[in-house]
């Protein structure tokens, strides 16, 4: 594989950070109070990674009126809970960042996680540092999927002078393959995510710890 990458995108929920315990504890306080049954541990953590407005049409069944509700509960449980402040980083994600940060390859985040949050969860952990470029969803879901979250990295690296011409996505979900390869990005997966089993199809590699990720980002 040659590394000659010349900026590099990476998701946060699963990537980079194990926020997975503060969204399912948020998103079983909004069912709740919804007045609907409290999914499995199992069916909440399917919620991390695709825009939360897909996962409360498409899994919940929710009509918009509910979803743009249940949106409403469960952000503001989040937030005011300080739930993004309780997510761990994933053992060796930290060393990685400050490594490809000082070899001057630029990083974005793409995060289909509203860039608030995103940003609390990063300075929480001091990492945002390592990042030119914050790319998430905006407030009102509008850009929320994948490939508009990509896109929006590429033009904001694109407006900072950086060369976008060899783009690599890191990801944990198969949203994260799919909505790079709208841009003929290749995706590097990692498996300590939320990913199930068969994910990472159409992948280019298949990482299982943070440091198998280095040889494959670095040019050597």
């Amino acid at each position: 594989m040659a590394n000659n990458w010349t900026c590099i995108l990476i998701d946060l929920d699963g990537t980079i950070a194990d926020s997975a315990p503060g969204i399912t504890t948020s998103l079983a306080f909004m069912f709740e109070e919804m007045g609907y049954p409290v999914p499995s541990q199992e069916e909440l953590v399917a919620y991390v990674g695709p825009p939360m407005l897909d996962s409360f049409r498409d899994r919940a069944g929710f009509t918009s009126v509910e979803s743009a509700q249940a949106l409403s509960i469960y952000r503001r449980h989040y937030i005011d809970g300080n739930n993004a402040h309780g997510s761990d980083i994933f053992p060796g994600m930290a060393e990685v960042l400050r490594t490809l940060h000082a070899s001057g390859i630029p990083l974005s985040l793409a995060t289909s996680k509203p860039e608030f949050p995103a940003s609390v969860i990063l300075d929480h952990a001091n990492l945002t540092q390592y990042f030119r470029v914050l790319s998430g969803a905006s407030i009102d879901e509008i850009r929320s999927a994948k490939k508009d979250i990509v896109a929006e990295a590429l033009t904001r690296l694109t407006m900072i002078g950086a060369d976008v011409s060899n783009p690599v996505m890191i990801g944990d979900r198969d949203y994260d393959i799919k909505g790079a390869a709208e841009h003929d990005i290749p995706t590097i997966y990692v498996d300590w995510g939320y990913g199930n089993p068969g994910e990472s199809e159409g992948s280019l590699a298949v990482v299982s710890t943070a440091e198998e990720l280095l040889p494959l980002l670095l040019p050597h």
